[in-house]
């Protein structure tokens, strides 16, 4: 293995919340091995995995954090939110039940998280468009009122997992960018640079994340 310092440029913690069954684990699994289970069962604890992706000339580090069944207990607890500089808010299109309570999840993630945290609002299942109940123009306009990026997806037939992830990432990326340029000395990006003429910043891996943007 080479040194940690060498293999990326920026770690960024992303978090994965909304109801039990909407698809959380798989999109995460999907993207960041390219497998779904059609049997997933619910683990109870904090689960992650990571994926090194290129953003620009950056090698970004995404460690994406999934609830792993806690949303059926509400035990989702501030730690679990903590250094997070991004989220995909996840509903099943084929539940509207699942897209009512986005708004409680939003608050619960507000309340928890950096104020200017980057937000997507996921439908997901597409693959069971037959069976829809939210109208994808709906959720677009909700999306877009609150701020938030917007996308549908498909874990078990791959449709835009990439694109969700990808977009997030790279809006986090960008926003990071920003605050260096606003701030010359960097005091409020938390990574300390590989070289004095590296604009890069590098984290280690003994810390759970990320930017504080």
């Amino acid at each position: 293995m080479g040194n940690a310092e060498e293999d990326y440029n920026f770690v960024f913690k992303v978090v994965l919340i909304g109801e039990s069954g909407v698809g959380k684990t798989n999109l995460l699994s999907r993207f960041t091995r390219n497998e779904f289970n059609h049997d997933s069962r619910t683990t109870i604890g904090v689960e992650f995995s990571t994926r090194t992706i290129l953003v620009g000339d950056a090698v970004v580090k995404a460690q994406i954090w999934d609830t792993a069944g806690l949303e059926r207990y509400r035990a989702i607890t501030s730690a679990y939110y903590r250094g997070a500089v991004g989220a995909l808010v996840v509903f099943d299109i084929t539940k509207h039940q699942t897209y009512d309570v986005v708004e409680r999840w939003l608050k619960e993630l507000y309340d928890h998280a950096e104020a200017n945290i980057v937000v997507m609002l996921v439908g997901n299942k597409t693959d069971l468009a037959q069976a829809r109940e939210v109208p994808m123009e709906e959720a677009k306009m909700f999306a877009d009122n609150k701020g938030l990026l917007f996308v549908e997806t498909s874990a078990l037939d791959s449709t835009n997992v990439e694109q969700a992830f990808e977009t997030i990432l790279k809006e986090i990326f960008h926003k990071v960018q920003k605050q260096k340029q606003r701030s010359s000395q960097s005091n409020t990006v938390s990574l300390t640079s590989e070289s004095p003429e590296s604009a890069a910043p590098v984290q280690t891996e003994k810390r759970p994340c990320c930017v504080a943007l």
